[in-house]
């Protein structure tokens, strides 16, 4: 089969895979597995305490891989200042910047006159359109379905996809409730060009900072067992239900503020689960393609197993 899109054009990758920003745990091992076997590695920025560590990070990738790889910035969710970052990753020749969250503008403008390519991670068509009038190459468009950070319209990734797909003209990149290679056919079908993961690439043995139980929970989860929290801050996020979400829905319920929640919704809260294992003393992020995963394997053999489904679906097409 010719993986051939515009994406994997853009990117200069073999597959249209892209592995998503995955906050404190998108790191150059997993970057780079990912990017050896034909899609588009991520490191996450603003997850690392120091541009310093940026450039670490960045230059141990390079060690890893020849290929193209990204660094995702996260802005307006971490509560600190970017710019420092983002300039290391513009000296550093980095091949792609990722967007995710807040306004995408100053990054889009700091990056004119570079080579680097610009994606935005949208969840609206009217956040696509805007992304592409500021100059992004690529938007990844994720539905309500994934984990972590979503749109405020609850919708799904069915509906969402095909209504971007008519309303821009630069390449679309599905993401939210895709994990194999039905998910990949499915995301091409609706007129996207590629695909973002991050669920599934959490469960792989190149997640080095992934808690094993964190990975098990992926494993043993079904689709049913993920909540969306931070509604009510108009910054919904869709994480493992359990003791510790269960409090801050019950809070939310109540009318709680953010300095309410500040504590239960922070990073370290994060942390201390997907770091340390403690399921019941911390929350971490999850969509609800955890109910299609049912392994951890290394991330090359995750992708021959998506490309062998994903052809043997073209070839029944035939």
């Amino acid at each position: 089969m010719n993986w051939n899109t515009r994406v994997t054009e853009l990117l200069n990758i073999k597959y249209p895979i892209v592995q998503g920003g995955l906050a404190h745990l998108a790191y150059s091992d997993l970057a780079a597995a990912v990017s050896n076997a034909g899609g588009l590695g991520q490191i996450t920025a603003m997850s690392l305490k120091s541009p310093d560590l940026l450039k670490d990070e960045i230059e141990k990738v390079k060690n890893l891989t020849n290929n193209p790889f990204g660094v995702n910035f996260a802005i307006g969710q971490h509560g600190r200042s970017y710019e420092d970052f983002l300039q290391v990753a513009i000296d550093e020749k980095v091949p792609v910047i990722s967007m995710t969250g807040g306004n995408p503008a100053p990054i889009l403008d700091a990056l004119k006159g570079t080579l680097i390519k610009k994606l935005v991670l949208v969840a609206a068509r009217r956040q696509a359109i805007k992304a592409e009038e500021l100059g992004a190459d690529a938007v990844m468009v994720v539905g309500q379905e994934g984990g972590g950070h979503l749109g405020r319209d609850d919708i799904g990734t069915m509906v969402l996809i095909p209504t971007v797909v008519d309303s821009v003209s630069i390449p679309v990149i599905a993401s939210g409730g895709i994990g194999d290679g039905r998910g990949l056919m499915a995301a091409l079908s609706l007129g996207a060009e590629g695909i973002e993961m991050g669920t599934r690439f959490i469960a792989t043995k190149e997640c080095l900072h992934a808690a094993e139980s964190y990975k098990n929970k992926l494993v043993t989860g079904t689709e049913s067992d993920t909540v969306v929290i931070k509604k009510s801050l108009g910054s919904p996020a869709r994480a493992i239900s359990n003791e510790w979400t269960d409090r801050i829905i019950d809070i939310e319920k109540q009318g709680g503020t953010y300095e309410h929640l500040k504590d239960l919704i922070s990073g370290e809260a994060n942390k201390r689960y997907i770091y340390e294992g403690e399921m019941s003393g911390g929350f971490a992020w999850a969509g609800q393609v955890m109910g299609l995963i049912r392994d951890v394997p290394y991330v090359s053999e995750l992708f021959i197993r998506m490309i062998d489904e994903a052809e043997g679906i073209r070839n029944k097409w035939n």
